[in-house]
């Protein structure tokens, strides 16, 4: 059964630390309802949006340009260079806290440490690109 509780998350606050900081990527962690880690990405200097767009070939629309929601599964076919290898360390990172998964979606069982909720901005405060690298 999914479980995630502070201890968890101090775990996995301090490996993003180690991903984030150093590129001054600004992000917020939270815990969804003691089984899920939720990271915000806010902001940085890595444009995830039109990384996104020009892999995927995806518009967004006027109201929904600003924040993104990652597919934790398929982000090596979602972005590209740099953008790709932030994504998946952050990923990696936020998987830091014994994270197991043991679910088969064929015979209807899921069995996971905890679920992951990965994004790039939010609905009411969209990512902020500063000084692009």
């Amino acid at each position: 059964m999914a479980y995630m509780n502070q201890d968890k998350k101090a775990v996995i606050k301090t490996n993003l630390d180690k991903v984030l900081k150093p590129l001054g990527i600004k992000y917020s962690l939270r815990v969804d309802n003691h089984m899920a880690i939720n990271c915000t990405i806010k902001s940085g200097g890595i444009d995830f949006m039109r990384n996104f767009t020009e892999t995927t070939g995806h518009k967004f629309d006027e109201h929904i340009r600003n924040h993104l929601q990652v597919n934790q599964f398929w982000y090596d076919e979602h972005f590209t260079g740099l953008a790709r290898e932030i994504i998946g360390k952050t990923v990696d990172a936020l998987k830091s806290a014994d994270y197991y998964d043991r679910s088969d979606a064929q015979i209807d069982y899921f069995d996971t440490a905890y679920y992951i909720h990965l994004n790039v901005g939010s609905w009411d405060k969209p990512y902020e690109l500063k000084g692009k690298q």
